[in-house]
């Protein structure tokens, strides 16, 4: 086999509270993660040329160490010693910083891709240990589906799969930055922290609307003073059928659950009209 092509699942985070903030700058966090239907494709060829050779779509995306994408094929081609050159196309569709893990998917599926080609016979947990020195999400990217994530967000518990539903998502034309939001979130006494546990229950219990009604991100209380736009579309969403809405990971996405499909595809053009000028788009859960 001289390529391979694979899908990378954006995923959303149903639930996100940071915990506290560690003495090294890390937080650490209890996330309830889910991969949604909504993939970047990556396409790897083996070449006679030596090195890596990233090309995307996105005029704007580094294509050098500076992408995940090219330090994960460059971790492991050190690691194990491939002489053989790789060449790498990146066809981008996750919105780029938009809180919905795309760099992280990106490379998490860059090596679970290089582990076939090469015949590296790596286990998912050996690309998991090799994954986290990227980033915190790489390891759940790998492994993908509903699960708990805590620690940094590289300690995994899979969970059911979340209940049946329609995922409206509404990317605002703004970024965020991480560090920003990170920076400027107090925990302290007075911090209202999301109902992780409460959640948890309804995954188990296949209670969507409960685990509609328990969703909350931490996060938001210092996004959305920032973004007031953020809070429309959530508004927006809610006002148009959907059981629950949440801002995913330090933002600016926002996601709504819905139980009809119509309902969903409905709002989704309300939000298309918004003034923020959403990338907008309809979904499910990836299992």
């Amino acid at each position: 086999m001289d390529s391979t092509w694979i899908n990378a699942p954006a995923k959303i985070n149903l639930g996100l509270d940071v915990v506290r903030r560690r003495e090294d700058g890390y937080h650490e966090v209890k996330m309830i993660m889910q991969s949604i239907r909504l993939f970047d494709r990556l396409t790897l060829k083996k070449t006679r040329t030596p090195g890596i050779s990233l090309t995307t779509n996105l005029h704007f995306l580094p294509v050098n160490e500076d992408n995940l994408v090219y330090k994960s094929a460059r971790l492991l081609m050190e690691e194990f010693g491939i002489t053989e050159g790789l060449s790498i196309f990146l066809d981008k569709r996750i919105p780029v910083a938009a809180g919905m893990a795309g760099g992280s998917t990106d490379a998490a599926s860059c090596m679970l891709a290089m582990n076939r080609l090469f015949h590296l016979g790596l286990s998912l947990e050996e690309l998991k240990t090799r994954g986290v020195t990227l980033g915190a999400d790489i390891p759940y990217c790998l492994q993908k589906g509903t699960a708990l994530s805590e620690g940094i967000g590289e300690i995994l518990s899979p969970l059911p799969a979340a209940p049946d539903c329609y995922v409206l998502i509404a990317k605002p034309g703004f970024h965020v930055s991480t560090k920003f939001v990170y920076s400027n979130l107090v925990l302290d006494e007075n911090t209202v922290h999301p109902d992780i546990d409460k959640m948890l229950d309804c995954i188990q219990n296949r209670d969507l609307h409960g685990l509609c009604h328990n969703m909350a991100n931490i996060l938001e209380t210092v996004t959305i003073p920032a973004h007031p736009d953020i809070a429309l579309i959530k508004q927006t969403m809610m006002e148009n059928g959907a059981l629950g809405a949440l801002m995913s990971g330090s933002g600016p996405t926002v996601f709504g659950i819905y139980e009809d499909r119509k309902e969903a595809m409905r709002a989704k053009e309300i939000c298309r009209s918004l003034p923020c000028r959403c990338f907008v788009y309809v979904t499910d859960f990836y299992r």
